[in-house]
């Protein structure tokens, strides 16, 4: 069932249209961009896909008659042995359940976190074949609706909530959407206020996700299940500083932790639409607004200049050196001195209606 469009007239889409049929484009020639090489530590950098863990990298050996690593290799027994019966009679439990079975041998909760994705990568299967299931926290609103694994139909037409990304990304079928565009929000804030600001109906069609900060698992992979069933421009509104570029990179390139899962994570066909250091000036947002960048803002940022997928985004190069040269960061909220309701009204519509994203 198809829905009804609200939002601006069809004229308002015809730039984002051209970026569709530009992605799907390069995706028939077998890609979403001009390739790039590069390699760090384990991982291989291939701009159609992200962060990829190397065939031949450097394996860790876990002894059972190794004073150093007996502990772990008993922790990873306990840990096989649970999944053999979760598999067994086909129930699953989260990463926190697993942890609170034996939480005095476990110690703390990345002690698991760091064993299951052992596991994971040693098997190369997902964190879902073993049966655990990771908890999510994002949220998604806008022109979408599916059915569950359960048969539960979910509608996440816009309104005063929103709905949480489902545990189960694999599960879901019968998408259906017109949505033109998919936005990633780096904050709940932000996504909240948007919501309030009725964002998703004054430009509907459109789908809005926010991992609320830092992306769990189960978000990322329904943004990548998102592209690869719709192939529609997906874009990203973070903060212009070294922490929502990370964000950024995380949903586009992936990260070195979960490089062995970044054919079902990454999405590189994703842009930055804001917000950008460049605005700053442009918008002539005041001093007073900006906050000055910390020691470890400023180690950050160099880090993700010497990344090797930087290489192939000069436009993402040249707005973190703005950033750099002017020892500056900004909240999208900065963008209040101009009105309450600009992000919204003004700012995001232009940007989608003339192409402001690289």
């Amino acid at each position: 069932m198809a829905f009804a469009p609200m939002g601006p007239e069809a004229s308002f889409f015809e730039v984002l249209d051209r970026h569709r049929e530009s992605l799907l484009a390069a995706l028939r020639r077998g890609g979403q961009e001009p390739r790039s090489g590069g390699s760090r530590l384990a991982s291989r950098f291939e701009d159609s896909v992200g962060l990829q863990m190397v065939s031949h990298c450097t394996t860790r050996k876990i002894k059972s008659d190794s004073p150093k690593s007996v502990k772990k290799f008993a922790l990873i027994l306990k840990i096989l042995s649970m999944i053999y019966k979760l598999v067994q009679s086909n129930t699953y439990a989260t990463k926190r359940d697993i942890y609170y079975t034996d939480s005095q041998l476990f110690g703390n909760q990345t002690v698991v976190d760091n064993i299951i994705n052992d596991i994971s990568c040693m098997l190369k299967v997902s964190r879902r074949s073993l049966h655990i299931l990771s908890t999510s926290k994002g949220l998604i609103a806008g022109n979408l609706r599916y059915i569950e694994e359960d048969g539960t139909k979910v509608n996440c037409t816009c309104g005063a909530t929103a709905v949480a990304v489902p545990s189960n990304i694999q599960g879901i079928r019968n998408l259906v959407t017109d949505a033109k565009f998919v936005l990633i929000v780096e904050k709940d804030a932000t996504f909240q206020r948007l919501l309030d600001d009725n964002f998703c109906n004054k430009l509907s069609p459109c789908i809005m996700i926010t991992g609320k900060g830092v992306p769990d698992l189960n978000t990322r992979l329904l943004v990548r299940k998102l592209w690869d069933t719709f192939h529609v421009p997906v874009f990203t509104l973070v903060d212009a500083d070294p922490h929502g570029i990370e964000i950024m990179c995380i949903y586009k390139y992936g990260s070195m932790s979960m490089s062995f899962e970044a054919h079902r994570l990454t999405v590189p066909a994703i842009r930055w639409l804001g917000l950008l250091p460049s605005d700053l000036k442009r918008l002539n947002v005041p001093k007073d607004s900006l906050i000055p960048l910390t020691n470890r803002d400023q180690m950050k940022l160099d880090s993700i200049l010497r990344r090797p997928y930087v290489t192939c985004q000069p436009f993402w190069r040249k707005e973190m050196e703005i950033m750099a040269d002017s020892k500056m960061k900004a909240e999208i909220q900065a963008l209040t001195f101009l009105s309450s309701d600009y992000l919204s009204r003004v700012y995001l519509p232009n940007k989608l209606k003339f192409g402001g994203w690289i």
